[in-house]
C-alpha cells in the first residue's frame, strides 16, 4: 500500500462527484437568480413588452381587427411569459458564463482561449437571428396570411396565447439557425469533421435546410425561403471562417 501523502489525501471519486454536483447547483442558482432579478425589474412593463412583441401582427391586421383572449387567465399569464422570455434573453450572457465557469476546469488551455469568442459570437448570432425573424419574417408572413384570408372573407383574429407560441417557435428556429457558423467552426477546430468533408456534404445540407424550414415555419413558400436561404448562406459563411481554425495536423495533411 502506498504511503504517499498526496495519494492518501486525494479525494475519492464519490467526493469528486458530490463536489461537482454542489458546484453545478451553485451555478444554476446564480444563473436563475440573474434571470429572476431581471424579470422582477421588467415585470411592471409586461403589457408594454407584450405589445412590442405583438406589433408586427397588429400592424398587419386589417383596420378594426384585433387579437383575442380565449383563456380566462390568458391576459395575465401571456404577458408574464413574454417578459420571462425577454429576461432570459437579457440574462443569457450570465447564463453562458456560469456554464463556462463550470466546464472550464476540464478544458485544455488552447480550448479555453476559444471560450470568449465562442460566447460572444453565439450570443450575437442568436440575437441577430431573433431580430431577423422579428423585423423581416413576421411582417412578411403576417401580411401574406392576411391577404390570403381576404378572398375567403375570413377575419384574422389570433388568440394571444397561440401568437406567443408561434413567436417563440419562430424565434428559436431562427436563433438556432444563425448559430450554424459557430457549429461549423467548432466541428472543424476540434477535429470532429474536416473542412473537406463539410464541403462534400454541401448538397445534403441544402436539402436539409429546406426540409427543416418546411417543418418549423408556416406552410407558405415565402417564410420557408426566409429560413432556408439564410441557413444555406450561413453554412457557406461558416466554411469560410473555419479555414482560419483548421488544426495544424489537418493543415499539414492538406
Amino acid at each position: 500500500m502506498s504511503d504517499d501523502p498526496k495519494q492518501l489525501n486525494a479525494p475519492s471519486p464519490e467526493e469528486n462527484f458530490f463536489t461537482h454536483l454542489v458546484e453545478l447547483r451553485d451555478r444554476i442558482i446564480k444563473a436563475s437568480a440573474a434571470v429572476l432579478i431581471i424579470f422582477v425589474s421588467m415585470v411592471y412593463w409586461a403589457p408594454d413588452i407584450f405589445h412590442l412583441l405583438a406589433k408586427p401582427m397588429l400592424d398587419a391586421l386589417p383596420k378594426g381587427s384585433h387579437m383575442i383572449v380565449t383563456d380566462v387567465t390568458g391576459s395575465f399569464f401571456v404577458p408574464i411569459k413574454v417578459t420571462l422570455m425577454a429576461a432570459f434573453v437579457v440574462a443569457l450572457p450570465v447564463v453562458i458564463y456560469q456554464i463556462w465557469a463550470f466546464v472550464a476546469p476540464g478544458l485544455y488551455q488552447h480550448e479555453k482561449k476559444l471560450i470568449v469568442p465562442l460566447v460572444v459570437s453565439t450570443y450575437s448570432l442568436f440575437l441577430i437571428g431573433m431580430s431577423f425573424a422579428y423585423f423581416l419574417v413576421f411582417p412578411t408572413v403576417f401580411s401574406f396570411m392576411v391577404s390570403y384570408n381576404e378572398p375567403l372573407g375570413a377575419d384574422m383574429s389570433t388568440d394571444i396565447d397561440k401568437y406567443l407560441s408561434f413567436a417563440m417557435t419562430t424565434f428559436l428556429a431562427f436563433g438556432f439557425t444563425f448559430e450554424v457558423p459557430v457549429v461549423v467552426v467548432v466541428l472543424v477546430r476540434l477535429g470532429i469533421v474536416t473542412l473537406a468533408k463539410l464541403k462534400e456534404v454541401r448538397p445534403y445540407v441544402i436539402v436539409g435546410a429546406f426540409v427543416i424550414s418546411a417543418v418549423v415555419t408556416p406552410p407558405d413558400i415565402m417564410s420557408q425561403l426566409l429560413l432556408a436561404i439564410p441557413l444555406c448562406v450561413l453554412y457557406e459563411f461558416g466554411l469560410l471562417i473555419a479555414r482560419f481554425y483548421i488544426p495544424k495536423q489537418d493543415k499539414t495533411a492538406e
